[in-house]
């Protein structure tokens, strides 16, 4: 008997890898402030951070088109999960947008808790 694909376990992985793609970008822009403006000048932070960096990168979006294709976003969720990977710190925006509006498998209703009539938006 195999077991079905769970989504709470995907979204999971997908907020792991967002947080550690936001740290490298992190690593990365200090790295580069390092290199280019920094005393002492020095190319030591983007040879250590550029793969990682790289790496992270990869697997954000792996794991995106995962938890995407687990969780049904639609083309707009997609796009902004992408432009979440390029943007420094642009994943962590994302899963808060996406926590809020319950597009991460999570319960939007703690967000609109105290506004009558207010529903969570349907998934793009």
């Amino acid at each position: 008997m195999t077991r079905a694909f769970d989504v709470r376990n995907a979204a999971a992985w997908f907020r792991l890898i967002a947080f550690a793609e936001a740290l490298s970008w992190i690593g990365l822009l200090i790295g580069m402030y390092f290199k280019y403006l920094g005393t002492p000048r020095t190319e030591v932070g983007v040879k250590v951070f550029g793969p990682v960096h790289g790496g992270v990168f990869i697997a954000f979006l792996v794991a995106a088109v995962l938890t995407g294709m687990a969780l049904k976003w639609g083309v707009g969720t997609w796009l902004l999960a992408l432009l979440g990977s390029i943007v420094p710190l642009g994943s962590v925006i994302f899963l808060i947008w996406a926590d809020r509006t319950g597009r991460m498998g999570s319960d939007p209703v703690a967000v609109t808790a105290g506004q009558p009539g207010r529903t969570a938006p349907e998934t793009t």
